[in-house]
């Protein structure tokens, strides 16, 4: 296209310094992409030393928590590795596990701070016969040394960096978890006598959830978020030849198939990865390397822990004979 006032050999020139800039943006936006991808292939590794197997999805999410300072929002069935993903976390990175297990009726007085009441009482006692300023006395008490730190407080106040796993978030009310957000998304926790305490060091912020209710969109919008299901036959395989050591490739395979198959039954509760870790624990401690309708039999209430399920699945293998868990056929006219 011509230009009028500018030459013909201008107008060359800048079309080519276009064409270099628009090359340099592409191979610094590919560079980019493998030094991403390479961050993602050594947390698929150091979670696998640290005992957890994580797929590609898994690692990404992983990353972007750490590189994006955001805690992390892991929630699925029970028993699938929700826990183990942040004590693994913890275990590659080498810092301390805080954990704070929730549960019904959790306060701040359990979960963040609580005061010494009984060496306030003691303080108080002591200098009440020098007549001293009651100002200076309540500076005294509410401070460092009166002060009891829980798990919140001591995650976010600690002078190196720690893994803070909030554990079944979802057992606990809608006021607390108002009173965690905070700390998900200022990392920081207000104490009324003291002010504002924030981090030195930003914690690694896990959050885990059954689904047994639905979190707040406050919480859940200042987290990312990863959903855990029951894993497949090839992941679980893997999960347990590298979680029952001295399993044989034949029993893993067979444990992770069966347990697949048996999930797919409407049970009350399905056997859960830990459940099947347990089973091949207990069939490789009783020097069995095969599994058959009678074993399973035998071995039942290992993995299965409700009556009713136990006895649907009896008789599903009975009628049958095999592990294929489908309903037995139909016979005669109707």
């Amino acid at each position: 296209m011509f230009v009028p006032g500018l030459g013909r050999g201008y107008l060359i020139i800048r079309e080519r310094e276009v064409i270099r800039e628009s090359k340099l943006s592409l191979e610094k936006q590919t560079w980019g992409v493998n030094v991403v991808r390479e961050c993602v292939e050594q947390i698929k590794d150091g979670m696998l030393g640290a005992g957890y197997i994580c797929d590609d999805r898994t690692a990404t999410i992983l990353y972007l928590a750490e590189a994006l300072q955001k805690p992390l929002l892991v929630e699925g069935p029970a028993g699938v590795g929700k826990t183990g993903i942040a004590q693994a976390f913890s275990r590659m990175k080498a810092v301390p596990l805080v954990r704070l297990q929730c549960y019904e009726g959790l306060d701040e007085s359990k979960a963040l701070y609580e005061w010494n009441y009984k060496r306030q009482l003691l303080h108080i006692q002591a200098v009440a016969n020098r007549q001293a300023d009651t100002h200076q006395v309540e500076q005294e008490i509410f401070s460092e040394q009166y002060l009891l730190r829980r798990p919140l407080l001591q995650a976010i106040s600690s002078p190196t960096p720690t893994v803070l796993l909030i554990d079944e978030i979802d057992k606990v009310d809608f006021e607390f978890e108002a009173m965690l957000l905070e700390l998900l998304s200022e990392f920081q926790m207000t104490i009324p006598e003291m002010g504002t305490i924030k981090a030195s060091n930003i914690p690694y912020v896990f959050l885990t959830s059954n689904a047994t209710r639905e979190l707040s969109e406050a919480l859940k919008r200042r987290c990312l978020y990863l959903y855990l299901d029951y894993p497949g036959i090839a992941l679980e395989e893997q999960i347990l030849r590298l979680k029952v050591p001295g399993i044989s490739e034949l029993l893993a395979e067979k444990v992770a198939a069966v347990a697949h198959r048996i999930r797919q039954v409407e049970l009350k509760k399905p056997p859960s990865i830990a459940e099947s870790i347990d089973w091949a624990s207990a069939l490789l401690q009783l020097g069995l390397d095969d599994l058959d309708a009678d074993t399973t039999l035998e071995t039942l209430n290992v993995f299965i822990k409700h009556r009713e399920d136990m006895e649907k699945l009896e008789r599903t293998i009975r009628s049958r004979q095999d592990l294929s868990f489908q309903t037995p056929p139909v016979t005669g006219y109707r």
